[in-house]
């Protein structure tokens, strides 16, 4: 299985070198259409990729290895696991889930910004990273109500019964962790939460400690003369 980080176009408008990539780490309980969030705003901010994730859960109708997750067997996993492969790796819905480091470490020092759509056990683990503190941007994405949340997953038939009462159970706790993200998205409505949470990438884009060298650049070109 490869291990090349997705092709994703070229960096942010102003960026190059010198400039950092941010990681936009979003998280949801099972059912919370953080995904479709995901798709729109993949489809419409210039400059964002995504990370894809490693799972040892079986493909659902319609996805794709390599696109939507690499799907791996549990020894290929935990093979991975023992070589210190992973950034973050959790046990979610009696599956494995990760996210390797090389790839995030290779397109954040591009200076290309990626999301990373994980659980908020991954979310804790990579937040807890020292080295990629400043480069973290978490957002929450929050169901309007438990019953739009059952709904949903029931909808979707993807998972079994007892498959589908696990993620209804385990929800509440994954909601309350909306506390300790940088940004949460009500996702109410597809059409306005997209719009907001584009918007959040944006101002993480524009944030001063984020263009700090753009504006050294800027006034380096202004030379000496003209600060007198």
């Amino acid at each position: 299985m490869s291990e090349a980080p997705p092709n994703l176009g070229p960096a942010p408008a102003g960026g190059g070198e010198g400039r950092q990539g941010i990681l936009f780490v979003i998280s949801s309980p099972s059912g919370g259409g953080k995904g479709t969030l995901i798709r729109r705003l993949l489809d419409t901010v210039p400059g964002v990729g995504y990370s894809v994730s490693w799972t040892t859960r079986a493909p659902r109708p319609g996805e794709v290895n390599g696109v939507n997750y690499h799907f791996v067997s549990r020894d290929e996993f935990e093979r991975k696991t023992r070589a210190r492969g992973f950034l973050e790796w959790a046990v979610v819905h009696g599956n494995l889930y990760g996210t390797t480091r090389a790839a995030v470490r290779h397109e954040l020092s591009r200076g290309r910004d990626i999301v990373l759509e994980i659980d908020v056990q991954g979310a804790h683990a990579v937040r807890a990273w020292r080295k990629l503190k400043k480069s973290v941007a978490s957002i929450f994405i929050l169901p309007p109500s438990f019953e739009t949340l059952r709904a949903r997953l029931t909808a979707r038939m993807t998972e079994r019964p007892e498959e589908l009462e696990l993620r209804l159970r385990n929800a509440r706790a994954e909601v309350e962790q909306y506390t300790h993200f940088d940004y949460v998205v009500l996702n109410d409505e597809v059409e306005r939460a997209a719009e907001e949470l584009s918007a959040i990438v944006r101002a993480e884009r524009a944030r001063r400690a984020r263009q700090e060298w753009v504006a050294r650049r800027v006034l380096a070109s202004f030379g000496a003369s003209a600060a007198r």
